[in-house]
Protein backbone atom coordinates (compact mmCIF):
# COMPACT_ATOMS: atom_id res chain seq x y z
CA UNK A 1 0.00 0.00 0.00
CA UNK A 2 2.86 2.43 0.70
CA UNK A 3 3.98 2.22 -2.95
CA UNK A 4 0.58 3.60 -3.93
CA UNK A 5 0.95 6.42 -1.41
CA UNK A 6 4.45 7.22 -2.72
CA UNK A 7 3.03 7.34 -6.25
CA UNK A 8 0.26 9.74 -5.19
CA UNK A 9 2.74 11.94 -3.30
CA UNK A 10 5.16 12.09 -6.23
CA UNK A 11 2.33 12.89 -8.68
CA UNK A 12 1.12 15.61 -6.31
CA UNK A 13 4.60 17.13 -6.05
CA UNK A 14 5.04 17.02 -9.84
CA UNK A 15 1.63 18.61 -10.49
CA UNK A 16 2.26 21.38 -7.97
CA UNK A 17 5.69 22.01 -9.53
CA UNK A 18 3.99 22.38 -12.93
CA UNK A 19 1.50 24.88 -11.45
CA UNK A 20 4.41 26.98 -10.13
CA UNK A 21 6.22 26.72 -13.50
CA UNK A 22 3.08 27.93 -15.25
CA UNK A 23 2.84 30.86 -12.84
CA UNK A 24 6.48 31.77 -13.52
CA UNK A 25 5.83 31.67 -17.28
CA UNK A 26 2.75 33.88 -16.93
CA UNK A 27 4.62 36.37 -14.75
CA UNK A 28 7.36 36.65 -17.38
CA UNK A 29 4.72 37.86 -19.84
CA UNK A 30 3.78 40.77 -17.56
CA UNK A 31 6.11 43.55 -18.56
CA UNK A 32 7.87 45.54 -15.90
CA UNK A 33 9.01 48.41 -18.09
CA UNK A 34 11.85 46.31 -19.53
CA UNK A 35 11.75 44.77 -22.98
CA UNK A 36 11.62 40.98 -23.00
CA UNK A 37 11.06 38.48 -25.84
CA UNK A 38 8.66 36.56 -23.54
CA UNK A 39 6.22 39.45 -23.87
CA UNK A 40 5.40 38.11 -27.33
CA UNK A 41 4.90 34.50 -26.19
CA UNK A 42 1.38 33.38 -26.90
CA UNK A 43 0.85 35.84 -29.75
CA UNK A 44 0.01 33.87 -32.88
CA UNK A 45 0.24 35.14 -36.44
CA UNK A 46 -1.24 33.65 -39.59
CA UNK A 47 1.50 31.74 -41.45
CA UNK A 48 0.33 29.97 -44.61
CA UNK A 49 -3.10 29.43 -43.11
CA UNK A 50 -1.91 28.13 -39.74
CA UNK A 51 -1.70 30.09 -36.47
CA UNK A 52 2.02 30.18 -35.60
CA UNK A 53 3.91 31.85 -32.72
CA UNK A 54 5.74 35.01 -33.80
CA UNK A 55 9.02 33.56 -32.52
CA UNK A 56 8.75 30.75 -35.11
CA UNK A 57 8.49 33.07 -38.11
CA UNK A 58 10.98 35.78 -37.14
CA UNK A 59 14.00 36.82 -35.12
CA UNK A 60 13.10 38.71 -31.96
CA UNK A 61 15.87 40.84 -30.48
CA UNK A 62 16.12 43.32 -27.64
CA UNK A 63 17.86 46.49 -28.80
CA UNK A 64 17.78 48.30 -25.46
CA UNK A 65 15.73 48.26 -22.25
CA UNK A 66 12.64 49.61 -24.02
CA UNK A 67 12.92 48.44 -27.64
CA UNK A 68 12.16 45.08 -29.25
CA UNK A 69 12.80 44.41 -32.93
CA UNK A 70 11.10 41.68 -34.91
CA UNK A 71 12.69 40.70 -38.19
CA UNK A 72 10.50 38.24 -40.13
CA UNK A 73 12.25 35.56 -42.14
CA UNK A 74 9.93 36.38 -45.03
CA UNK A 75 9.13 39.97 -45.98
CA UNK A 76 5.47 39.15 -46.64
CA UNK A 77 5.09 38.31 -42.91
CA UNK A 78 5.49 41.96 -41.79
CA UNK A 79 1.79 42.82 -42.06
CA UNK A 80 0.43 39.61 -40.44
CA UNK A 81 2.86 39.96 -37.52
CA UNK A 82 1.91 43.61 -37.09
CA UNK A 83 -1.82 42.72 -37.11
CA UNK A 84 -1.26 39.92 -34.57
CA UNK A 85 0.53 42.29 -32.18
CA UNK A 86 -2.24 44.87 -32.53
CA UNK A 87 -4.92 42.19 -31.95
CA UNK A 88 -3.10 40.87 -28.86
CA UNK A 89 -3.66 44.24 -27.16
CA UNK A 90 -0.41 44.20 -25.17
CA UNK A 91 -0.36 47.99 -24.93
CA UNK A 92 2.33 48.53 -27.57
CA UNK A 93 1.87 49.88 -31.08
CA UNK A 94 4.20 48.24 -33.62
CA UNK A 95 6.27 50.46 -35.93
CA UNK A 96 6.75 48.84 -39.35
CA UNK A 97 9.56 50.31 -41.50
CA UNK A 98 9.22 47.80 -44.37
CA UNK A 99 12.11 45.62 -43.17
CA UNK A 100 11.60 45.13 -39.44
CA UNK A 101 8.94 45.82 -36.84
CA UNK A 102 9.98 47.84 -33.81
CA UNK A 103 8.13 47.83 -30.53
CA UNK A 104 8.84 50.79 -28.28
CA UNK A 105 7.74 50.19 -24.71
CA UNK A 106 6.36 53.36 -23.19
CA UNK A 107 7.41 54.14 -19.63
CA UNK A 108 4.88 52.73 -17.21
CA UNK A 109 2.55 55.15 -15.50
CA UNK A 110 1.54 54.61 -11.87
CA UNK A 111 -1.95 53.59 -13.01
CA UNK A 112 -0.59 51.06 -15.53
CA UNK A 113 1.77 49.62 -12.88
CA UNK A 114 -1.19 49.08 -10.56
CA UNK A 115 -3.10 47.34 -13.37
CA UNK A 116 -0.14 45.02 -13.90
CA UNK A 117 0.06 44.32 -10.15
CA UNK A 118 -3.64 43.34 -10.23
CA UNK A 119 -2.90 41.00 -13.13
CA UNK A 120 0.04 39.49 -11.20
CA UNK A 121 -2.13 38.93 -8.14
CA UNK A 122 -4.82 37.37 -10.32
CA UNK A 123 -2.27 34.97 -11.81
CA UNK A 124 -1.07 34.17 -8.30
CA UNK A 125 -4.62 33.39 -7.23
CA UNK A 126 -5.09 31.10 -10.26
CA UNK A 127 -1.93 29.23 -9.24
CA UNK A 128 -3.16 28.89 -5.65
CA UNK A 129 -6.51 27.53 -6.86
CA UNK A 130 -4.68 25.02 -9.07
CA UNK A 131 -2.50 23.93 -6.14
CA UNK A 132 -5.54 23.54 -3.88
CA UNK A 133 -7.33 21.50 -6.54
CA UNK A 134 -4.30 19.22 -6.79
CA UNK A 135 -4.36 18.85 -2.98
CA UNK A 136 -8.07 17.99 -3.05
CA UNK A 137 -7.62 15.35 -5.76
CA UNK A 138 -4.66 13.79 -3.96
CA UNK A 139 -6.47 13.63 -0.61
CA UNK A 140 -9.47 12.05 -2.35
CA UNK A 141 -7.14 9.40 -3.80
CA UNK A 142 -5.68 8.75 -0.32
CA UNK A 143 -9.17 8.42 1.19
CA UNK A 144 -10.14 5.99 -1.56
CA UNK A 145 -7.13 3.87 -0.63
CA UNK A 146 -8.18 4.06 3.01
CA UNK A 147 -11.65 2.74 2.10
CA UNK A 148 -9.94 -0.08 0.22
CA UNK A 149 -8.22 -1.21 3.39
CA UNK A 150 -5.22 1.06 4.04
CA UNK A 151 -4.60 1.90 7.71
CA UNK A 152 -5.91 5.19 9.05
CA UNK A 153 -2.45 6.16 10.37
CA UNK A 154 -0.87 5.84 6.91
CA UNK A 155 -3.72 7.86 5.40
CA UNK A 156 -3.38 10.65 7.99
CA UNK A 157 0.42 10.79 7.49
CA UNK A 158 -0.03 11.01 3.71
CA UNK A 159 -2.68 13.72 4.05
CA UNK A 160 -0.46 15.77 6.34
CA UNK A 161 2.42 15.35 3.86
CA UNK A 162 0.17 16.66 1.08
CA UNK A 163 -0.89 19.60 3.26
CA UNK A 164 2.76 20.46 4.01
CA UNK A 165 3.53 20.36 0.26
CA UNK A 166 0.51 22.57 -0.42
CA UNK A 167 1.54 25.12 2.22
CA UNK A 168 5.08 25.32 0.79
CA UNK A 169 3.78 25.86 -2.76
CA UNK A 170 1.32 28.55 -1.61
CA UNK A 171 4.20 30.39 0.13
CA UNK A 172 6.30 29.99 -3.04
CA UNK A 173 3.44 31.45 -5.10
CA UNK A 174 3.17 34.42 -2.74
CA UNK A 175 6.94 34.92 -2.96
CA UNK A 176 6.86 34.99 -6.79
CA UNK A 177 3.96 37.44 -6.82
CA UNK A 178 5.57 39.72 -4.23
CA UNK A 179 8.84 39.77 -6.18
CA UNK A 180 7.02 40.64 -9.41
CA UNK A 181 5.00 43.33 -7.62
CA UNK A 182 8.20 44.86 -6.25
CA UNK A 183 9.73 44.78 -9.75
CA UNK A 184 6.64 46.47 -11.22
CA UNK A 185 6.37 49.19 -8.60
CA UNK A 186 10.08 50.10 -8.73
CA UNK A 187 10.41 53.26 -10.80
Amino acid sequence: MTAEIEKILSQTAESMKKAISHLEAELLKVRAGKASPQMLDGILTEYYGAPTPISQVSNITIVDARTITIQPWEKNMLAPIERAIMAANIGITPQNDGVIIKLYLPPLTEERRKEFVKKVMSEGEHAKVAIRNIRRDSIEAIRKLQKDGMSEDLAKDAESGIQIMTDKKIVETDHHCAAKEKELMTV
